[in-house]
């Protein structure tokens, strides 16, 4: 049996998730036995031609080239599994969306007519098929391996779609919306970061992006309660998964 190929890509991101694959060490030691990786720049000069069995892409849409790529990509993939809140929700960049990219343009850069891009920045999803997502910012490097592992053992990997609430009664933590008052976004956030921020007293802010149907509507009123007024609530909204159909409203 043929050995199974890699690859892994990079649109516009600021390859912390590939770094995740990177920092697996051991795991990704014994995952080199059993794949061949043809494509990975940041860990390999190696650069050869699909078709490649899995291929993981990190980053957002944010140029004509990508639209072009991630076509390329997927034309050439058996499984394409998307990492990270840029590639699944549009990431931070995608706060051009709701503003002048042209005016981000002529304030940043000193030549901007030599800058190419798009108006808006917009998740995978938006232009191909997608076998899997993984969210966060950077992603839970044991959901990227149970990915990688499920597809070697021919099985489904298990990827819970359970919110960020879960994780905190997991460690046994005390709601901070409930006895501190401190607005969080934990109840329409995706489980993966191990409620991180909530151990520490500090409120979720949403850096593994929604849920699947997250009640939004019924969040927002608390939020309300706790301090925060529209402009605070459409913010924290528009962070790390700004582009996030679930969110978009917001």
């Amino acid at each position: 049996m043929a050995i199974p190929s890699l690859a892994v890509w990079k649109l516009t991101s600021c390859d912390g998730c590939q770094l995740t694959l990177l920092d697996c060490e051991d795991e990704l030691l014994a995952l080199a036995g059993v794949v061949h990786i043809s494509h990975f720049t940041e860990a390999s000069s190696v650069d050869e031609p699909g078709p490649y069995d899995v291929s993981i892409v990190e980053g957002s849409v944010t140029t004509t080239e990508e639209y072009m790529r991630i076509r390329r990509i997927r034309a050439m993939s058996g499984v394409l599994v998307t990492v990270g809140v840029c590639a699944t929700a549009g990431g931070i960049q995608a706060l051009r969306n709701f503003a002048d990219v042209d005016e981000f343009r002529s304030v940043v850069y000193a030549q901007p007519q030599h800058i190419a891009t798009l108006a808006t920045s917009t998740p995978v999803s938006q232009h191909v098929k997608v076998d899997y997502e993984l969210h966060g910012c950077p992603i839970d490097r044991g959901q990227l391996i149970e990915v990688l592992t499920a597809f070697l053992a021919g099985r489904e990997p298990n990827l819970p779609n359970t919110t960020v609430c879960t994780e905190c009664k997991r460690r046994g933590l005390t709601c901070v919306m409930v006895a501190n008052g401190t607005p969080c976004l934990g109840p329409v956030t995706h489980a993966g970061c191990g409620a991180i921020c909530p151990a520490y007293k500090r409120g979720c802010f949403g850096c593994f992006g929604p849920v699947r149907d997250p009640n939004v509507a019924a969040l927002v009123p608390q939020l309300r309660e706790h301090g925060m007024d529209e402009d605070d609530i459409t913010r924290v909204f528009r962070t790390f998964t700004a582009a996030a159909p679930e969110w978009r409203s917001r």
